[in-house]
């Protein structure tokens, strides 16, 4: 283990409880629901083109799990090289433009320039991969509500992501339109990561508390009692 890098390790796992305020509940709901694509839809749209028979306690369990599990993974990998290499640990578009690439520079040679090579082609496919799930939100709306060609709904659609991406993107250079002296970036990351999501996953819970029929939920989620969900009383008083 590299000199310091211990020290990276109980800052990633050893919680300071007097930094605990209702922005790090915030900031920490924020990034459960956009890990797990909470309160926008993504669950619901693809949870539609399930086949009925899937088993949905396990399904969620497993995608929960791996999220999790690949989130501490990459907090490992990154945390201790940063204190081993002397650096301040940082989150966001600082993380990831900043301290990464001084780190990949800090290993020096042809190891730092693989390892930033595959860490921004990774990067590339994930921010890819995250924008198609997104917008299949919006183009399964188009298709379904408005009757719109598939193409010409992911056509429109893309067209006003990419807009909104370019004014985000151009925000970070301190470029563009601004809000009372904030960038686009930081207000889509405010409205989305701090309202929208969260209003979004209560909307879900009021309907699926109050407007559906407890025995019909149940029905759903254990495929008519096919499957075992012990948990179900204790999900549904939390979600009501």
């Amino acid at each position: 283990m590299l000199p310091g890098a211990m020290a990276g390790l109980e800052f990633l796992f050893m919680p300071d409880f007097s930094k605990v305020d209702s922005n790090v509940v915030l900031a920490a709901l924020g990034q459960a629901f956009f890990s797990l694509s909470l309160g926008m839809g993504c669950m619901m749209t693809y949870g539609s083109y399930l086949k009925k028979k899937e088993n949905l306690v396990q399904t969620t369990g497993m995608v929960t799990a791996m999220d999790t599990g690949v989130a501490i993974l990459a907090g490992v990998a990154m945390f201790p090289a940063m204190f081993a290499f002397g650096m301040e640990p940082a989150a966001g578009p600082g993380l990831v433009f900043v301290v990464v690439p001084q780190l990949f520079a800090e290993m020096g040679g042809v190891i730092g320039l693989l390892f930033a090579l595959m860490f921004f082609i990774g990067l590339t496919v994930a921010a890819l991969t995250s924008s198609v799930s997104l917008l299949e939100v919006v183009v399964s709306y188009l298709i379904d509500e408005k009757g719109l060609k598939r193409s010409t709904a992911v056509l429109s659609a893309s067209v006003v992501m990419a807009t909104l991406c370019v004014f985000a993107s151009l925000s970070l250079g301190g470029v563009g339109p601004t809000l009372f002296g904030t960038g686009a970036f930081d207000i889509f990351d405010l409205l989305t990561d701090k309202i929208f999501l969260a209003v979004g996953g209560m909307l879900v819970c009021i309907f699926a508390g109050w407007r559906l029929n407890r025995a019909d939920l149940e029905k759903e989620i254990t495929n008519d009692g096919k499957v075992s969900f012990p948990l179900f009383g204790l999900w549904y008083n939390l979600v009501k």
